[in-house]
């Protein structure tokens, strides 16, 4: 039960962090929170077999500092990634002389 909890943390924070930064219309709506609830999960699993308890507080600010990290993280790469992408693509469309890459 408690897993499902920090899923939905994980999916606040990721939600957060989409509408926080700018770029939020780079990618899908859906992708960020999505980070935010894996790598949530992925954490709080892996603490609890690394014997931290459920019911400290220690296992739930580790497991959400670290969704936001790694939300905050995919938001920018990924928007800075796709900003390049289609500036490169209109230069290869418009045929400015920018060059291909593969």
């Amino acid at each position: 039960m408690e897993l499902l909890f920090v899923a939905l943390g994980g999916a606040i924070v990721g939600l957060a962090a989409r509408y926080v930064l700018p770029g939020r219309s780079t990618q899908g709506f859906a992708l960020v929170p999505a980070i935010g609830i894996a790598v949530a999960s992925v954490v709080w699993v892996a603490l609890t077999w690394l014997g931290w308890k459920w019911d400290g507080g220690w296992i739930w600010w580790v497991s959400l500092i670290l969704a936001g990290v790694a939300s905050l993280s995919a938001d920018l790469v990924l928007s800075r990634r796709r900003t390049h992408s289609d500036q490169r693509m209109l230069h290869a469309l418009t045929k400015s002389g920018a060059p291909k890459s593969a």
